[in-house]
């Protein structure tokens, strides 16, 4: 048996119960890890609230993990892997349980640069920020982007993805990134956001009147209107979620007249097998010291898992860490 969290039904963080459960099985397709080091992601508490509606219940939470695969092929045995995946934890048990079972074709090595926490707080937000920014979007060198929600995680990851790939950074938030956040060392300007400024404008002003080629909204909702009127002409928004509304009203002929694109971009449709090619993509960046994840404010074992929860649920600044 293992120790693992686990929710029968969907609500608050109390709902979620520490228990014993049969070991995952290894199997030619599955190997087995044991986790380390897992984070919680915004996305873990919403699974937990029923937000996601198709999560299988009863189930085991959990995204982001990095672990030691103890049973797979003999290449694997021993190695330090790390992962992530929209399908673990929602359809398949995910990683805040002491043992995990992945597919083979998902394991990834672990950067040696990063410690398992470290490593366990990378996935969601590196995963998404990159598959809307460069598969997406397809920023380039040279462009300018304007990051909506600069000082979150996937805000962050976006501007050092974009720092790399030779791209002028705006970044956008309530507040500036820490001083200790690797954000703040690649952001070339910040605005700070306030519904009633006319950010569009200033984002102009600062391009000399042409506007960002990207747009990355990492907000969505209440920032719409402003990502939409700081875009140039053809530029490309990418949205990722909604905050305080659902519904935004959009002018049509200012949108085809502009010839904007927009990019809706969900990474729970990116299972674990097709996140790890995505994570092997960045590992050398993490080796490099290139990419930094954000720093890890509060490891909690797995018994205290629902109190990690709802550190995650009150905006705890930093990432979260269950060490099960």
């Amino acid at each position: 048996m293992t120790r693992a969290l686990r929710f029968h039904r969907f609500g608050e963080p109390a709902v979620l119960q520490v228990m014993d459960v049969p070991d995952p099985v290894a199997t030619p397709q599955e190997a087995l890890v044991r986790v380390k080091a897992a984070s919680v992601n915004p996305s873990d508490v919403k699974n937990v609230g029923g937000q996601m509606d198709w999560t299988v219940l009863p189930r085991t939470p959990g995204r982001d993990f990095a672990g030691v695969v103890i049973s797979g092929p003999p290449e694997w045995q021993g190695a330090e892997v790390w992962g992530t995946g929209g399908d673990v934890g929602f359809t398949r048990d995910g990683s805040h349980a002491q043992l995990m079972s992945v597919p083979v074709a998902a394991l990834v090595r672990k950067p040696e640069r990063l410690s398992f926490d470290e490593a366990s707080t990378v996935g969601v937000n590196f995963v998404v920020g990159w598959y809307g920014a460069v598969e997406a979007a397809g920023l380039a060198a040279g462009e300018t982007i304007a990051i909506f929600g600069v000082s979150g995680g996937v805000g962050g990851a976006v501007a050092q993805i974009a720092r790399a790939l030779g791209a002028t950074v705006i970044g956008v938030d309530r507040r500036a990134p820490g001083p200790d956040t690797p954000a703040a060392a690649v952001i070339d300007h910040f605005i700070e956001f306030d519904p009633a400024a006319d950010i569009g404008a200033e984002i102009k002003r600062i391009t000399g009147g042409t506007g960002a080629q990207v747009v990355y909204d990492a907000v969505g909702g209440v920032t719409t209107p402003a990502a939409l009127a700081s875009l140039a002409h053809r530029g490309r928004l990418v949205v990722i979620s909604a905050v305080g509304t659902s519904a935004v009203e959009i002018d049509l002929r200012d949108l085809y007249r502009n010839e904007t694109r927009i990019f809706g971009i969900d990474s729970t449709k990116l299972g674990v097998v097709d996140s790890a090619r995505r994570l092997e993509k960045l590992s050398p960046h993490f080796e490099s010291g290139e990419f930094r994840p954000l720093p890890v404010t509060a490891t909690y074992p797995l018994e205290e898992a629902s109190t990690a929860y709802q550190a995650v649920a009150d905006h705890t600044a930093g990432r979260v860490v269950i060490h099960p």
